[in-house]
């Protein structure tokens, strides 16, 4: 589906990329930051494939590719905890050439979370946001429940025997499980995976009961069949996904969790070159039948101007650092 929606995009992004390419080859400085790019750019991705940031990365690389007239490729460096990839782009040439294509919880909370983590947010220069997504509750296709309130009975009924995946200790998919254990008052056991595809495949083999993730990771399982989603942890119903109930007509008011998704690149990259990028991504992410593509996953486009950006990411750790203090979440 993402091909085909690259070449129902080509001709009308094409026509952009000549349009940002000239300017940038009449603004820009003389000398190399004037030619970016002019070769193959590395967009890393701190998770293994098949998880929603995965997801999110080949679909803007495929099209970043033609805004920029450069192949953008994906390369898969999980561990850590997201730590391995960013650490690498953290520690890369800030020439452009290596990008960070980075999850929520990773940079707002891994700082947090680890104490001797080999990265700071200040070792990243923010490109643009890409997209937010809210995470949805669900559960294995095996378990005797149908909607929310049918799961925290089951739940109740079976203290400690029930599990729930997450993404890896201190992700958002981690955290929402805490979240989720205090606000229905049930106790399931985190089971951290090193991404959201090998949990997303344990959860549909029944291995796992249960897991708190953004959609575009499950989507094509909720619409199969292969998963039961029980609600969206957010304020309305997403219009890729009607039928699913929010957390507040589930039977939990107040349980919402959105994970986003952002691009980086390494501090000190050129002002020229962050420009450059920049308008890339916002052509992408203007163009209406994109943005229809990420809502039929479950997200939706987050645009935020460079200079808001800043400031939400610090919003956004000092959210995260908080409810890793108040609920004691820690990397075992």
């Amino acid at each position: 589906m993402e091909a085909q929606l690259a070449g129902q995009l080509r001709p009308a992004v094409q026509r952009r990329a000549f349009v940002i390419l000239a300017i940038g080859a009449v603004a820009a400085p003389a000398g190399a930051q004037g030619n970016y790019p002019d070769k193959p750019i590395t967009m890393v991705v701190p998770a293994p494939p098949g998880g929603g940031t995965d997801l999110i990365a080949r679909l803007y690389s495929d099209l970043l590719s033609q805004e920029l007239g450069q192949q953008v490729i994906v390369d898969n460096k999980g561990g850590g905890n997201g730590n391995v990839g960013t650490a690498i782009v953290a520690r890369a040439r800030p020439d452009g050439y290596t990008l960070l294509m980075q999850y929520s919880a990773y940079h707002s909370a891994n700082p947090a979370l680890i104490k001797e983590l080999n990265w700071k947010p200040d070792d990243f220069a923010g490109v643009a946001m890409g997209a937010v997504a809210p995470h949805v509750i669900v559960i294995a296709k095996k378990v005797p429940a149908d909607d929310l309130k049918g799961f925290i009975a089951y739940a109740k009924a079976n203290p400690g025997k029930l599990n729930y995946a997450s993404v890896g200790q201190g992700s958002v998919p981690h955290l929402g499980g805490v979240l989720l254990n205090k606000a229905a008052g049930i106790d399931l056991t985190h089971v951290p995976y090193k991404g959201a595809g090998p949990a997303t495949a344990d959860l549909v083999a029944g291995q796992v009961e249960l897991m708190v993730v953004t959609p575009p990771s499950v989507s094509g399982h909720i619409r199969s069949g292969n998963v039961k989603a029980l609600a969206l942890a957010s304020d309305q119903r997403h219009p890729a996904f009607p039928d699913i109930p929010t957390t507040a007509e589930a039977g939990l008011p107040g349980f919402k969790l959105d994970g986003w998704f952002a691009l980086f690149a390494p501090a000190g990259t050129p002002g020229p070159v962050l420009a450059t990028l920049r308008s890339a991504l916002a052509g992408i992410n203007r163009d209406a039948e994109f943005a229809g593509r990420v809502e039929r996953d479950g997200g939706r486009v987050l645009a935020i101007p460079p200079e808001r950006h800043i400031k939400f990411l610090q919003e956004e750790i000092e959210r995260w650092s908080g409810l890793v203090t108040r609920y004691g979440v820690t990397v075992d």
